[in-house]
């Protein structure tokens, strides 16, 4: 399974994908927003891959391992869309997180864009959601310029301060591509 947008190519997460995911996902940096704090080990790195293989299997989407078109096998990042419950909300969760190399150059905003088309478009989902921080104002800025609206404030990690959830219908996503 894999997209391509003008710059990007979204492809399913794999086991191979190790190595990346505890790179990214382990660097302090990447992780300035996240009460959960980095990835402290590959053996962690490894149950979270194996839980996103899992949502692959189980409901035919989920995260996808993100690189650029011109260095295909250069893994910038990781996202997608997979089914989150935080306490009694169920929600589409779009998420993703980019290496600092990749920052600043509208990845984020095109991987969101991208993923909600797929989602949206070949997965039919009603409605795509988006848990940020509140001091995260770079990706607040990313879900609004790809149409999603702050909802309410959620409290989805123990003893930390809530999140903002921002959501974006199917029916808006339609009539904001007329």
């Amino acid at each position: 399974m894999e997209l391509h947008s003008e710059r990007l190519i979204l492809r399913k997460v794999r086991r191979s994908d190790l190595n990346d995911l505890f790179r990214i996902y382990g660097d302090p940096a990447t992780n300035r927003f996240n009460p959960a704090g980095p990835h402290p080990d590959i053996i962690h790195s490894r149950t979270v891959l194996d839980g996103w293989l899992e949502h692959w299997q189980t409901q035919g989407f989920g995260n996808w391992a993100v690189s650029r078109i011109d260095r295909p096998d250069e893994i910038v990042g990781f996202g997608g869309i997979r089914i989150v419950q935080y306490d009694t909300l169920t929600i589409n969760n779009l998420g993703y997180r980019l290496a600092v190399a990749a920052w600043g150059q509208g990845l984020a905003t095109e991987f969101a864009s991208t993923a909600l088309h797929y989602g949206f478009d070949a997965l039919k989902l009603d409605e795509v959601s988006a848990m940020v921080r509140k001091n995260h104002t770079a990706s607040q800025k990313v879900l609004s310029k790809c149409g999603l609206e702050f909802v309410r404030e959620v409290h989805d990690v123990k003893d930390a301060p809530p999140s903002l959830l921002y959501t974006l219908t199917r029916s808006r996503y339609r009539s904001k591509d007329r």
